[in-house]
């Protein structure tokens, strides 16, 4: 067989010296606009101070820990909190989904890389009258897409956002995630406390009760003041089982968010009061609101992320250079593939005059741009709601809380009185038990503000960004190397 000589061929000088007017053709006969925007940061109404700010004495110069919870001072609490950021899977799936987005970093740089396909393969064939006959063949193929204008780079830059607003995610989640181990940890030692509460009541009026029988047998007071007691004892013990409920879901919630199936884990009972302190209220200013909120940051590296796509949709408009290599061999004998081959080179040019889905793509970029902005503005209104109701909440309670002491200094006073009064014989053993019943009801509602003092303390804390620490995607996107 004769052998094959190789063959290449090459572009002449006049040739490409064609390419510049054709690319200039195409872009006036087109009059595409091919300008990269410039990302801004949405504007958004300013927010300069909080109503709240000075009742609740938040200084400018304090600063929130990233384990603020430890502000709690409850070895309990911060066992708790570990156990959730490494067992509970919420948070694990928003940590794969940053190995995703790390991963088409990837593949979107992949796009300005050389590819090259290799096949080979043979073939056999028999005719009738005639000798059996084989061919071996051996092919490959290199192809490249030259990104002359910085399309795939645009693309790349898109994803690199997207992997920064989900590590932004990750980190919006895992505030939420001992916030809500917090506060759930504290309405189940609100529940214990009220239980134990609940049970002395009981006791109470169950001796109140048996004081009623005792004067109703001896006529002294009528029978609707016992059935009217012991309704109240049915309802006592209503409210106790429904305790016992709330405390039981409470418990359920917080397994599952620490990673154990709900049932297989068991909090012990505690008190609120006893365990928990109450700590500073944390300090933030609202200028640094914006740049440390996890999910606000989630949100304005999106709108990064859709203006680079608007720029790749733009520069996808340009044309687009192609270079391909290919060679082959094929034999009859195995031993002589590598004797005789051909090798091509062809170099190609590809001008999307009449594309109209390419120009469809960038209005669809540029919809989707303004779809990130609308999210991120509504984002950063419901930050500041957040912050405000959290200042509200925790204003009103703190004030409620001198008022309930006071209540509950007072009827202290009062219980001691009537209890001197009855070893003097002055009174009967019902008034003091109906004194100790309305001081009963005062310590839970003490109680109750105690435990909502707390939760308004981690709400303040997870709206104010939780510790984590400033990012300023407006530098960020200047930045195209990380």
């Amino acid at each position: 067989m004769r052998a094959l000589l190789p063959s290449l061929r090459v572009i002449s000088r006049r040739e490409w010296a064609v390419l510049p007017g054709l690319i200039a053709a195409a872009l006036l006969s087109g009059c595409i606009d091919v300008k990269v925007p410039t990302y801004q940061r949405p504007d958004t109404p300013e927010k300069t101070s909080f109503t709240k700010i000075d009742t609740a004495k938040v200084a400018a110069s304090d600063t929130i820990q990233p384990d603020w919870w430890k502000q709690f001072h409850d070895p309990t609490l911060d066992a708790l909190v570990e156990k959730a950021i490494n067992g509970n899977f919420d948070i694990k799936v928003l940590a794969a989904r940053i190995q995703v987005a790390g991963a088409q970093i990837g593949e979107a740089r992949a796009g300005a890389l050389p590819s090259m396909d290799l096949g080979a393969g043979a073939s056999f064939e028999k005719t009738t009258g005639q000798k059996f006959s084989k061919q071996y063949n051996l092919a490959t193929q290199v192809s490249w897409d030259i990104d002359i204008w910085g399309t795939v780079e645009k693309g790349v830059q898109a994803q690199k956002a997207e992997f920064r607003a989900t590590e932004a995610d990750w980190r919006a989640g895992y505030l939420e995630l001992v916030a809500l181990v917090s506060t759930t940890y504290f309405q189940i030692l609100q529940f214990d406390d009220q239980i134990a509460q609940q049970q002395q009541t009981i006791a109470t009026n169950q001796q109140i009760l048996t004081i009623f029988e005792g004067m109703q047998k001896n006529g002294l007071v009528p029978k609707t003041q016992v059935l009217t007691q012991r309704a109240e004892l049915n309802r006592l013990t209503r409210e106790l089982l429904e305790l016992r409920r709330s405390r039981d879901l409470a418990n359920n919630a917080l397994s599952t968010l620490i990673g154990v199936p709900a049932g297989e884990f068991r909090m012990p009972d505690g008190k609120l009061q006893k365990r928990v302190q109450v700590p500073p209220v944390p300090g933030g200013l609202p200028s640094q609101l914006l740049a440390r909120r996890p999910d606000l940051i989630a949100a304005e590296y999106r709108v990064l992320e859709a203006y680079d796509l608007v720029g790749q949709a733009k520069l996808a408009q340009l044309p687009t250079i192609n270079l391909t290599g290919r060679g082959g061999t094929a034999s009859f004998q195995l031993t002589d593939l590598l004797k005789m081959f051909t090798l091509s080179f062809v170099p190609s040019i590809n001008i999307p005059i009449l594309d109209p889905s390419v120009r469809a793509h960038v209005k669809t970029t540029e919809a989707q741009t303004t779809v990130a902005e609308q999210q991120y503005r509504s984002t950063v209104m419901n930050a500041f709601e957040e912050v405000e109701n959290a200042l509200v909440n925790l204003d009103s309670h703190t004030k409620q809380r001198v008022e309930l002491q006071q209540e509950v200094d007072q009827l202290t006073v009062v219980a001691a009185q009537i209890d001197a009064q009855l070893k003097e014989g002055v009174i009967s053993q019902l008034e003091v038990f109906e004194t100790e019943r309305t001081l009963l009801a005062a310590q839970l509602a003490l109680l109750a503000n105690h435990q909502q003092i707390l939760s308004d303390t981690v709400t303040l804390y997870k709206a104010l960004g939780g510790g984590w620490p400033m990012v300023d995607v407006q530098s960020a996107s200047k930045d195209t190397t990380k």
